[in-house]
Order: structure tokens, then sequence, then C-alpha cells
């Protein structure tokens, strides 16, 4: 399984924008349910700062494959004021934090 962080900050006029992209995401992985990914995004207190946490048993990544994703992605530069930087983990632990997912597979 390929784990994979991503963490960036989004200019707050674009909060709002952003907000509904990765929405929109969601519900179209809540329709279309791809196996093989576990897939988590999370906002920081500060409301701009967001992470996002994705675990892929597959080769290909099925977030790529999504219509929802694939907009998410576009002028993802322009709504950012520091850019989306991935970093591939190596999972030391986990406690169900993929519980809730998991359980609708």
């Amino acid at each position: 399984m390929r784990t994979t962080i991503v963490r960036y900050k989004v200019k707050p006029a674009r909060l709002d924008e952003h907000v509904a992209l990765v929405k929109a995401v969601f519900e179209e992985l809540s329709r279309s349910r791809p196996a093989g990914l576990r897939y988590s995004a999370v906002r920081a207190a500060d409301g701009v700062s967001f992470t996002h946490i994705s675990a892929i048993e597959a080769s290909n990544n099925p977030l790529s494959a999504l219509a929802s994703f694939q907009n998410f992605q576009r002028g993802i530069a322009d709504r950012c004021d520091e850019p989306p930087t991935p970093v591939e983990v190596s999972v030391v632990g986990d406690f169900a934090l993929f519980a809730e997912s998991a359980s609708r597979s």
C-alpha cells in the first residue's frame, strides 16, 4: 500500500471555492466507492491549511479517474498561497484512522 500526505495553504479569498471542490471529490467518492483507496482531507485550525492523506492499494491512483478530482486539481496552484507538497510515508502505527471508510467497503 502506498501512503501519501499532501499539505498546502489556500488563499483566504479562494477558501469557499476550494472547500466546495474538496467536498465534491468526497461526494463522488461516496457514489463511486473505488476499491483500494482510503482517503481523508482535513483543515487546520487556521482555516487555510489543508492536509490530505491517501492510502492506495492499486498500482494506479483511483482519484485520478474522478472528474471531481480532475476539477479539484485544475487551477490549484492559483488557489494556493503555499503549493501542495506530497510526501510518500511509511505507516509505523495506525489505530482505526480509516475505520469509517473501511467499514463501508
